[in-house]
């Protein structure tokens, strides 16, 4: 669906995007995430055919964007961070030009515009002003635009930007909707967005892909050790001493909280999270021991995206 091969975006002397290399199947919803700069919008751009490619190739559909951006145009929705709406249409005269614009057949072009509102949830608002709509329904009528003509991938640049948090939520279940039936890009600087909405994830900084995988992958290639937190009642001091000798842990530290519980801090080895917490639960029924609470702290995409893009990943 989308084959992107050596991608290099240059404004004058300035490289933006540096070499970047992806695919992306149909029916999936992949999120580039990077921190501003990182080269996050002039991928789409080169994407949607709206900026042509330094270097490399962009493939969408088996269309070359270079060759025919036009072709590319036609099989592209696309939802810019500023939405492009003109404030003195109404929502059904907006929805009119752009198909219109889009040269949508005009004995099928009312019913194209009647399913784009319905799927985004403007049904009964074409005669409403878009200057009267909050910021979250004009974003939902940015999404309208965008697939009017019925395109096969989708290409979203910050598409909850400025919103509250219901807001948020509405565009998110629209878009994961969407995403149901095509191919969504979807570029954004928030972590819980990609985390919510996307299948796979691209890390970019400074123009390079630094990391690409499902956030559960990203996090558990990134991992080290996991940290595992326990309270235990009717283990005596005695008892407790003998953790130290379960294969895969190492206890980091013990608080007594009072006679009969105590807390203990425990250390998974890489990639043994999951056995550790069977041999804990083994050793205390053997030490006739009860585990109030367990509690297990795996790194987030938050810590694989400040690992790949911070300060740390500079050194």
């Amino acid at each position: 669906m989308i084959e992107v091969t050596g991608l290099k975006k240059r404004y004058g002397s300035f490289e933006a995007v540096r070499g970047v290399s992806f695919t992306v199947g149909a029916g999936r919803i992949v999120g580039l995430l990077g921190p501003n700069g990182a080269g996050k919008t002039s991928i789409l751009k080169a994407l949607t055919g709206f900026h042509r490619p330094s270097e490399g190739t962009v493939i969408l559909n088996g269309i070359d964007v270079d060759e025919d951006p036009v072709a590319v145009k036609a099989c592209v929705g696309y939802l810019p961070e500023g939405v492009p709406l003109y404030m003195d249409m109404t929502v059904g005269e907006y929805m009119s030009f752009v198909a219109e614009a889009r040269k949508l057949p005009a004995d099928g072009r009312m019913a194209s515009i009647d399913k784009a509102v319905r799927s985004c949830g403007l049904a009964g608002m074409e005669d409403v002003l878009i200057d009267h709509l909050s910021k979250g329904y004009r974003q939902r009528v940015g999404l309208a635009q965008a697939i009017v003509h019925d395109p096969a991938i989708l290409i979203l640049d910050e598409p909850t930007t400025g919103l509250d948090p219901n807001q948020i939520i509405e565009i998110r279940s629209l878009i994961r909707s969407l995403g149901e039936k095509k191919t969504v890009i979807l570029s954004t600087h928030i972590l819980q967005e990609v985390e919510a909405l996307c299948s796979e994830v691209l890390i970019l900084n400074e123009g390079y892909i630094v990391a690409q995988g499902s956030a559960a992958k990203l996090a558990e290639e990134m991992k080290g050790d996991e940290k595992i937190e326990c309270v235990l009642k009717g283990a005596d001091a005695r008892t407790i001493a003998t953790l130290v000798n379960l294969k895969g842990l190492t206890v980091i530290g013990t608080d007594v909280v009072d006679s009969d519980r105590t807390n203990v801090s425990l250390r998974a080895a890489t990639g043994q999270g999951d056995q550790a917490a069977e041999t804990l639960f083994d050793w205390a029924v053997g030490a006739g021991a009860k585990i109030l609470e367990m509690r297990r702290e795996r790194p987030s995409l938050e810590d694989v995206f400040v690992r790949l893009t911070g300060e740390e990943a500079k050194r």
